[in-house]
Protein backbone atom coordinates (compact mmCIF):
# COMPACT_ATOMS: atom_id res chain seq x y z
CA UNK A 1 0.00 0.00 0.00
CA UNK A 2 0.98 3.34 -0.76
CA UNK A 3 1.99 5.86 1.73
CA UNK A 4 1.89 9.30 2.05
CA UNK A 5 4.98 9.95 1.48
CA UNK A 6 4.80 7.90 -1.89
CA UNK A 7 1.70 9.72 -3.46
CA UNK A 8 3.23 12.90 -3.01
CA UNK A 9 6.53 12.09 -4.34
CA UNK A 10 4.56 10.23 -7.50
CA UNK A 11 2.57 13.98 -7.48
CA UNK A 12 6.52 15.55 -8.40
CA UNK A 13 7.67 13.19 -10.68
CA UNK A 14 3.67 13.42 -12.82
CA UNK A 15 3.52 16.81 -12.94
CA UNK A 16 7.35 17.13 -14.14
CA UNK A 17 6.99 14.68 -16.69
CA UNK A 18 3.24 14.57 -17.58
CA UNK A 19 2.02 18.22 -16.85
CA UNK A 20 4.74 20.78 -17.93
CA UNK A 21 6.56 17.69 -19.72
CA UNK A 22 10.47 19.19 -19.14
CA UNK A 23 12.87 18.75 -21.95
CA UNK A 24 16.42 18.18 -21.53
CA UNK A 25 17.90 21.72 -21.40
CA UNK A 26 15.06 24.00 -20.70
CA UNK A 27 14.72 26.50 -17.96
CA UNK A 28 11.88 26.33 -15.57
CA UNK A 29 10.19 29.11 -13.98
CA UNK A 30 8.42 27.96 -10.51
CA UNK A 31 5.59 30.19 -8.97
CA UNK A 32 4.95 29.19 -5.59
CA UNK A 33 4.17 30.04 -1.70
CA UNK A 34 6.90 29.72 0.80
CA UNK A 35 3.68 27.31 2.79
CA UNK A 36 4.99 24.45 -0.15
CA UNK A 37 8.90 25.06 0.29
CA UNK A 38 9.40 21.07 0.72
CA UNK A 39 7.06 19.88 -2.38
CA UNK A 40 8.86 22.93 -4.26
CA UNK A 41 12.47 21.04 -3.31
CA UNK A 42 10.71 17.95 -4.85
CA UNK A 43 9.65 19.18 -7.78
CA UNK A 44 13.26 20.94 -8.50
CA UNK A 45 14.84 17.49 -8.16
CA UNK A 46 12.74 15.95 -10.46
CA UNK A 47 13.04 18.87 -12.98
CA UNK A 48 16.71 18.50 -12.43
CA UNK A 49 16.66 14.52 -12.77
CA UNK A 50 14.52 14.79 -16.51
CA UNK A 51 17.25 17.40 -17.69
CA UNK A 52 16.15 20.98 -16.97
CA UNK A 53 18.64 23.36 -17.42
CA UNK A 54 18.34 25.79 -14.47
CA UNK A 55 15.41 26.25 -12.21
CA UNK A 56 14.31 29.85 -10.76
CA UNK A 57 11.82 30.23 -8.47
CA UNK A 58 9.52 33.38 -7.78
CA UNK A 59 8.71 32.61 -3.84
CA UNK A 60 5.11 34.45 -2.56
CA UNK A 61 4.56 34.77 0.81
CA UNK A 62 1.03 35.31 1.76
CA UNK A 63 1.14 37.32 5.19
CA UNK A 64 3.82 39.39 3.56
CA UNK A 65 1.44 40.39 0.14
CA UNK A 66 -1.19 41.64 3.27
CA UNK A 67 1.09 43.58 4.77
CA UNK A 68 1.71 45.53 1.39
CA UNK A 69 -1.69 45.63 1.04
CA UNK A 70 -2.40 47.19 4.04
CA UNK A 71 0.91 49.32 4.04
CA UNK A 72 1.96 50.01 0.80
CA UNK A 73 1.22 53.76 -1.06
CA UNK A 74 -1.04 53.80 -4.10
CA UNK A 75 2.06 54.48 -6.30
CA UNK A 76 3.05 51.17 -5.21
CA UNK A 77 0.45 49.23 -5.43
CA UNK A 78 0.57 50.68 -8.87
CA UNK A 79 4.25 49.52 -9.62
CA UNK A 80 5.70 46.40 -11.79
CA UNK A 81 9.68 46.87 -11.73
CA UNK A 82 10.68 46.83 -15.18
CA UNK A 83 13.57 44.32 -14.99
CA UNK A 84 10.89 41.97 -13.30
CA UNK A 85 9.08 42.02 -16.72
CA UNK A 86 11.89 41.69 -19.10
CA UNK A 87 13.22 39.10 -17.31
CA UNK A 88 10.07 36.73 -17.28
CA UNK A 89 9.69 37.64 -21.40
CA UNK A 90 13.67 37.31 -22.28
CA UNK A 91 12.79 33.46 -20.35
CA UNK A 92 9.88 32.78 -22.22
CA UNK A 93 11.39 33.94 -25.62
CA UNK A 94 14.10 31.47 -24.34
CA UNK A 95 11.72 28.68 -24.47
CA UNK A 96 11.56 28.38 -20.20
CA UNK A 97 8.48 26.39 -18.98
CA UNK A 98 6.77 27.96 -16.19
CA UNK A 99 4.66 26.48 -13.21
CA UNK A 100 2.35 27.58 -10.83
CA UNK A 101 1.92 25.82 -7.61
CA UNK A 102 -1.29 27.77 -5.90
CA UNK A 103 -2.18 27.18 -2.28
CA UNK A 104 -5.30 29.06 -1.91
CA UNK A 105 -5.21 31.56 1.58
CA UNK A 106 -8.97 32.85 1.34
CA UNK A 107 -9.45 34.37 4.59
CA UNK A 108 -5.69 36.65 3.96
CA UNK A 109 -7.61 38.95 1.77
CA UNK A 110 -10.63 39.48 4.57
CA UNK A 111 -11.32 43.40 5.11
CA UNK A 112 -8.73 44.67 2.56
CA UNK A 113 -10.41 47.24 0.04
CA UNK A 114 -11.18 45.62 -2.89
CA UNK A 115 -9.97 48.82 -5.04
CA UNK A 116 -6.83 48.29 -3.60
CA UNK A 117 -6.68 44.48 -5.20
CA UNK A 118 -7.72 45.35 -8.42
CA UNK A 119 -4.94 48.21 -8.42
CA UNK A 120 -2.16 45.69 -8.17
CA UNK A 121 -3.90 43.11 -10.29
CA UNK A 122 -4.37 46.17 -13.16
CA UNK A 123 -0.93 47.53 -12.81
CA UNK A 124 0.53 43.48 -13.08
CA UNK A 125 -1.66 42.53 -16.28
CA UNK A 126 -0.66 45.87 -18.23
CA UNK A 127 2.54 45.14 -17.23
CA UNK A 128 3.01 41.48 -18.14
CA UNK A 129 0.22 41.60 -21.30
CA UNK A 130 3.23 40.48 -23.26
CA UNK A 131 4.11 37.75 -21.44
CA UNK A 132 0.70 36.62 -20.62
CA UNK A 133 0.26 36.55 -24.69
CA UNK A 134 2.72 34.31 -24.55
CA UNK A 135 1.15 32.02 -22.59
CA UNK A 136 -2.15 32.43 -23.53
CA UNK A 137 -0.87 31.73 -27.45
CA UNK A 138 0.69 28.56 -25.86
CA UNK A 139 4.33 29.45 -27.15
CA UNK A 140 5.49 28.15 -24.13
CA UNK A 141 4.94 25.70 -21.62
CA UNK A 142 2.67 26.41 -18.45
CA UNK A 143 0.94 24.50 -15.92
CA UNK A 144 -0.82 25.13 -12.68
CA UNK A 145 -1.07 23.03 -9.99
CA UNK A 146 -2.07 22.61 -6.47
CA UNK A 147 -0.84 22.22 -2.99
CA UNK A 148 -3.25 21.39 0.25
CA UNK A 149 -2.26 23.62 3.03
CA UNK A 150 -4.11 24.10 6.71
CA UNK A 151 -5.33 27.23 5.39
CA UNK A 152 -7.08 26.04 2.39
CA UNK A 153 -8.57 23.10 4.45
CA UNK A 154 -9.83 26.02 6.91
CA UNK A 155 -11.87 27.21 3.60
CA UNK A 156 -13.06 23.95 2.64
CA UNK A 157 -13.38 22.50 6.08
CA UNK A 158 -14.21 25.11 8.28
CA UNK A 159 -15.99 23.08 11.16
CA UNK A 160 -13.09 20.69 11.61
CA UNK A 161 -9.70 20.57 13.35
CA UNK A 162 -7.14 22.37 11.27
CA UNK A 163 -5.00 19.28 11.07
CA UNK A 164 -8.19 16.99 10.33
CA UNK A 165 -9.35 19.11 7.63
CA UNK A 166 -5.75 19.07 5.75
CA UNK A 167 -6.19 15.20 6.34
CA UNK A 168 -9.73 15.61 4.39
CA UNK A 169 -8.14 17.47 2.05
CA UNK A 170 -5.39 15.36 1.05
CA UNK A 171 -7.75 12.14 0.69
CA UNK A 172 -9.91 14.00 -1.84
CA UNK A 173 -7.03 15.23 -3.47
CA UNK A 174 -4.89 12.15 -4.15
CA UNK A 175 -8.37 11.01 -5.72
CA UNK A 176 -8.92 13.70 -8.00
CA UNK A 177 -4.97 14.05 -8.79
CA UNK A 178 -5.01 9.99 -9.54
CA UNK A 179 -2.11 9.38 -7.27
CA UNK A 180 -4.82 6.60 -5.28
CA UNK A 181 -4.01 4.70 -8.82
CA UNK A 182 -1.28 2.00 -8.65
CA UNK A 183 0.35 3.89 -11.84
CA UNK A 184 -0.80 7.80 -12.08
CA UNK A 185 1.51 8.77 -15.06
CA UNK A 186 -0.45 5.60 -16.90
CA UNK A 187 -4.12 6.86 -15.18
CA UNK A 188 -3.24 10.21 -16.56
CA UNK A 189 -2.74 9.39 -20.33
CA UNK A 190 -5.55 7.29 -20.05
CA UNK A 191 -7.56 10.31 -18.74
CA UNK A 192 -6.57 12.83 -21.58
CA UNK A 193 -6.93 9.99 -24.15
CA UNK A 194 -10.94 9.85 -23.13
CA UNK A 195 -10.76 13.78 -22.81
CA UNK A 196 -9.37 13.97 -26.41
CA UNK A 197 -12.13 11.30 -27.61
CA UNK A 198 -14.74 13.74 -26.54
CA UNK A 199 -13.45 17.14 -27.82
CA UNK A 200 -13.19 14.96 -31.56
CA UNK A 201 -16.48 14.11 -31.25
CA UNK A 202 -17.78 18.00 -30.69
CA UNK A 203 -15.50 18.95 -33.58
CA UNK A 204 -17.50 16.70 -35.69
CA UNK A 205 -20.78 18.10 -34.95
CA UNK A 206 -19.57 22.03 -36.20
CA UNK A 207 -22.22 23.20 -34.02
CA UNK A 208 -23.20 27.08 -34.56
CA UNK A 209 -23.96 27.69 -31.27
CA UNK A 210 -25.18 26.32 -27.88
CA UNK A 211 -27.95 26.40 -25.80
CA UNK A 212 -27.86 26.55 -22.26
CA UNK A 213 -30.80 26.03 -20.14
CA UNK A 214 -31.48 25.93 -16.06
CA UNK A 215 -32.66 27.75 -13.12
CA UNK A 216 -31.82 31.86 -13.60
CA UNK A 217 -29.88 30.70 -16.83
CA UNK A 218 -31.08 30.96 -20.40
CA UNK A 219 -27.82 31.53 -22.64
CA UNK A 220 -26.92 31.29 -26.25
CA UNK A 221 -23.35 31.03 -27.45
CA UNK A 222 -22.68 31.39 -31.12
CA UNK A 223 -19.31 29.83 -32.49
CA UNK A 224 -17.01 30.73 -34.66
CA UNK A 225 -17.26 29.27 -38.20
CA UNK A 226 -13.81 28.16 -37.49
CA UNK A 227 -14.00 27.07 -33.74
CA UNK A 228 -11.70 24.02 -31.91
CA UNK A 229 -13.39 22.19 -29.06
CA UNK A 230 -9.87 21.08 -27.45
CA UNK A 231 -9.25 19.85 -23.77
CA UNK A 232 -5.82 21.34 -21.46
CA UNK A 233 -3.15 19.18 -23.33
CA UNK A 234 -1.55 21.58 -25.48
CA UNK A 235 1.45 21.46 -27.80
CA UNK A 236 3.65 24.38 -27.98
CA UNK A 237 5.73 26.35 -31.01
CA UNK A 238 8.41 23.20 -30.52
CA UNK A 239 5.54 20.45 -30.73
CA UNK A 240 6.26 19.78 -26.91
CA UNK A 241 2.61 18.29 -25.42
CA UNK A 242 2.07 19.66 -21.71
CA UNK A 243 -0.92 20.29 -19.49
CA UNK A 244 -2.20 23.64 -18.39
CA UNK A 245 -4.11 22.62 -15.68
CA UNK A 246 -3.88 19.79 -13.53
CA UNK A 247 -6.76 18.41 -12.87
CA UNK A 248 -8.95 18.95 -15.54
CA UNK A 249 -12.06 17.86 -16.60
CA UNK A 250 -13.00 20.66 -19.39
CA UNK A 251 -13.35 20.21 -22.93
CA UNK A 252 -13.57 24.04 -23.97
CA UNK A 253 -13.38 25.96 -26.89
CA UNK A 254 -13.41 30.11 -27.95
CA UNK A 255 -17.04 31.66 -28.67
CA UNK A 256 -17.99 34.54 -30.98
CA UNK A 257 -17.49 37.68 -29.36
CA UNK A 258 -20.33 39.23 -30.21
CA UNK A 259 -22.67 36.28 -30.33
CA UNK A 260 -23.79 35.80 -27.05
CA UNK A 261 -27.68 36.79 -25.72
CA UNK A 262 -29.25 35.91 -22.90
CA UNK A 263 -28.71 36.13 -19.38
CA UNK A 264 -26.49 32.94 -17.15
CA UNK A 265 -26.67 32.86 -12.90
CA UNK A 266 -23.58 31.27 -11.13
CA UNK A 267 -23.90 28.12 -9.53
CA UNK A 268 -20.84 28.22 -7.41
CA UNK A 269 -18.60 30.91 -5.44
CA UNK A 270 -16.20 32.75 -7.51
CA UNK A 271 -13.28 33.33 -5.77
CA UNK A 272 -10.51 36.48 -7.23
CA UNK A 273 -8.24 38.55 -5.77
CA UNK A 274 -8.83 36.70 -1.91
CA UNK A 275 -12.74 38.23 -2.56
CA UNK A 276 -15.89 35.76 -2.91
CA UNK A 277 -18.33 36.84 -5.40
CA UNK A 278 -21.45 34.51 -5.23
CA UNK A 279 -25.26 34.61 -6.37
CA UNK A 280 -24.54 36.80 -9.28
CA UNK A 281 -26.31 36.62 -12.58
CA UNK A 282 -24.83 38.59 -16.04
CA UNK A 283 -26.94 39.69 -18.87
CA UNK A 284 -25.52 38.83 -22.12
CA UNK A 285 -26.97 41.29 -25.61
CA UNK A 286 -24.45 41.28 -28.88
CA UNK A 287 -21.93 39.20 -26.74
CA UNK A 288 -21.32 42.60 -24.22
CA UNK A 289 -22.38 42.04 -20.81
CA UNK A 290 -24.56 45.05 -20.60
CA UNK A 291 -26.21 44.18 -16.61
CA UNK A 292 -24.74 42.12 -13.65
CA UNK A 293 -26.39 41.54 -10.36
CA UNK A 294 -24.64 39.84 -6.71
CA UNK A 295 -25.55 39.02 -3.47
CA UNK A 296 -22.41 39.08 -2.60
CA UNK A 297 -18.91 41.04 -3.44
CA UNK A 298 -21.07 43.16 -5.99
CA UNK A 299 -18.03 45.33 -6.24
CA UNK A 300 -15.89 42.86 -6.77
CA UNK A 301 -17.61 42.02 -9.82
CA UNK A 302 -17.50 45.37 -11.16
CA UNK A 303 -13.97 45.87 -11.13
CA UNK A 304 -13.84 42.25 -12.97
CA UNK A 305 -15.90 43.80 -15.53
CA UNK A 306 -14.20 47.36 -15.89
CA UNK A 307 -10.64 45.90 -15.91
CA UNK A 308 -10.57 46.68 -19.72
CA UNK A 309 -13.42 46.75 -22.79
CA UNK A 310 -12.47 42.91 -23.21
CA UNK A 311 -13.88 42.30 -19.98
CA UNK A 312 -17.18 42.86 -20.38
CA UNK A 313 -17.40 39.94 -23.17
CA UNK A 314 -16.15 36.48 -22.67
CA UNK A 315 -13.25 34.61 -24.32
CA UNK A 316 -13.90 30.70 -23.17
CA UNK A 317 -17.19 28.16 -23.08
CA UNK A 318 -15.86 24.69 -21.59
CA UNK A 319 -18.08 21.78 -20.96
CA UNK A 320 -17.59 19.53 -17.66
CA UNK A 321 -19.95 16.67 -16.26
CA UNK A 322 -21.60 17.38 -13.19
CA UNK A 323 -20.18 13.38 -12.51
CA UNK A 324 -17.13 14.52 -12.56
CA UNK A 325 -14.27 13.03 -10.20
CA UNK A 326 -14.40 16.77 -8.44
CA UNK A 327 -18.30 17.30 -9.21
CA UNK A 328 -18.91 14.24 -7.25
CA UNK A 329 -16.79 15.10 -4.11
CA UNK A 330 -18.95 17.75 -3.04
CA UNK A 331 -17.34 20.12 -2.24
CA UNK A 332 -16.50 23.70 -2.63
CA UNK A 333 -12.82 24.24 -3.04
CA UNK A 334 -12.75 27.91 -3.50
CA UNK A 335 -10.34 27.65 -6.27
CA UNK A 336 -10.92 27.86 -9.66
CA UNK A 337 -8.20 25.06 -10.69
CA UNK A 338 -10.53 22.83 -9.22
CA UNK A 339 -14.12 24.57 -8.95
CA UNK A 340 -14.39 25.08 -12.66
CA UNK A 341 -12.83 21.14 -13.11
CA UNK A 342 -16.40 20.50 -11.62
CA UNK A 343 -18.91 22.64 -13.66
CA UNK A 344 -19.37 24.03 -16.56
CA UNK A 345 -18.21 27.45 -16.87
CA UNK A 346 -17.54 30.34 -18.73
CA UNK A 347 -14.39 32.67 -18.60
CA UNK A 348 -14.71 36.67 -18.48
CA UNK A 349 -11.80 37.70 -20.88
CA UNK A 350 -9.17 37.11 -23.48
CA UNK A 351 -10.17 33.98 -25.30
CA UNK A 352 -7.43 31.26 -26.64
CA UNK A 353 -7.06 31.66 -30.26
CA UNK A 354 -5.69 27.32 -29.42
CA UNK A 355 -9.37 27.86 -29.98
CA UNK A 356 -10.02 28.29 -33.55
CA UNK A 357 -8.74 25.66 -36.13
CA UNK A 358 -5.25 25.72 -37.02
CA UNK A 359 -4.16 27.28 -40.12
CA UNK A 360 -7.38 29.39 -39.65
CA UNK A 361 -6.74 31.88 -37.66
CA UNK A 362 -6.04 34.90 -39.43
CA UNK A 363 -8.72 37.06 -38.86
CA UNK A 364 -9.19 35.84 -35.04
CA UNK A 365 -9.13 39.11 -33.36
CA UNK A 366 -12.33 40.51 -35.20
CA UNK A 367 -13.88 37.19 -34.14
CA UNK A 368 -12.72 36.47 -30.84
CA UNK A 369 -12.34 38.52 -27.62
CA UNK A 370 -9.16 40.01 -26.28
CA UNK A 371 -8.55 41.30 -22.68
CA UNK A 372 -6.50 41.78 -20.07
CA UNK A 373 -7.86 39.19 -17.75
CA UNK A 374 -9.09 35.69 -17.93
CA UNK A 375 -11.61 34.96 -15.34
CA UNK A 376 -13.67 31.55 -15.03
CA UNK A 377 -16.97 31.29 -13.20
CA UNK A 378 -19.25 28.40 -12.81
CA UNK A 379 -22.69 27.80 -14.15
CA UNK A 380 -22.99 24.06 -14.21
CA UNK A 381 -25.29 21.41 -12.23
CA UNK A 382 -27.31 18.60 -12.45
CA UNK A 383 -30.15 20.77 -13.57
CA UNK A 384 -28.32 22.56 -16.50
CA UNK A 385 -29.24 20.99 -20.36
CA UNK A 386 -26.79 22.25 -23.11
CA UNK A 387 -27.65 22.24 -26.67
CA UNK A 388 -25.55 21.98 -29.61
CA UNK A 389 -27.66 23.90 -32.85
CA UNK A 390 -26.42 23.59 -36.00
CA UNK A 391 -26.73 25.87 -38.97
CA UNK A 392 -29.45 23.71 -40.32
CA UNK A 393 -31.40 24.56 -37.03
CA UNK A 394 -31.35 20.94 -36.44
CA UNK A 395 -30.71 20.64 -32.21
CA UNK A 396 -28.73 17.74 -30.63
CA UNK A 397 -28.77 17.66 -26.83
CA UNK A 398 -25.03 17.94 -25.32
CA UNK A 399 -25.54 17.62 -21.42
CA UNK A 400 -28.55 15.69 -19.90
CA UNK A 401 -29.36 17.12 -16.23
CA UNK A 402 -25.80 18.07 -15.85
CA UNK A 403 -23.97 14.67 -17.58
CA UNK A 404 -23.20 13.75 -20.89
CA UNK A 405 -26.11 12.52 -23.55
CA UNK A 406 -25.31 9.08 -25.14
CA UNK A 407 -23.47 10.03 -28.22
CA UNK A 408 -20.57 12.04 -26.37
CA UNK A 409 -19.20 9.17 -23.83
CA UNK A 410 -16.54 7.74 -24.42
Amino acid sequence: MKTFENKVEEYAELVINVGINIQQGQTLVISASIAVADFVRRICRYAYLNGAHFVYIKWIDEELARIEYELMSEQGLGYTPDWLVKGYEEMASDGAAFLYIISPHLQNMEGIDPIKTEKAEYASAIAFRSFTEKLTSMQVSWTVIAYPTEKWAESIFPYMVPKEGLKQLWEEFFKIMKLDAENPIAAWEQHIEGLNKRAALLNDERFRYLHFISEGTDLKIELPNNHHWLNSLETNVNGTLFICNMPTEEIYTTPLKTGVNGMVKNTKPLVYEGHVIDDFTLTFKYGKIVDCSAKKGLDALKGILNKDEGAKYIGEVALVPHDSVISASNLLFYHTLFDENASCHLAIGHGYISGLKEGNRVDHESNINSSIIHVDFMIGSEYLQVNGVREDGTVEPILIDGKWAAKFLD
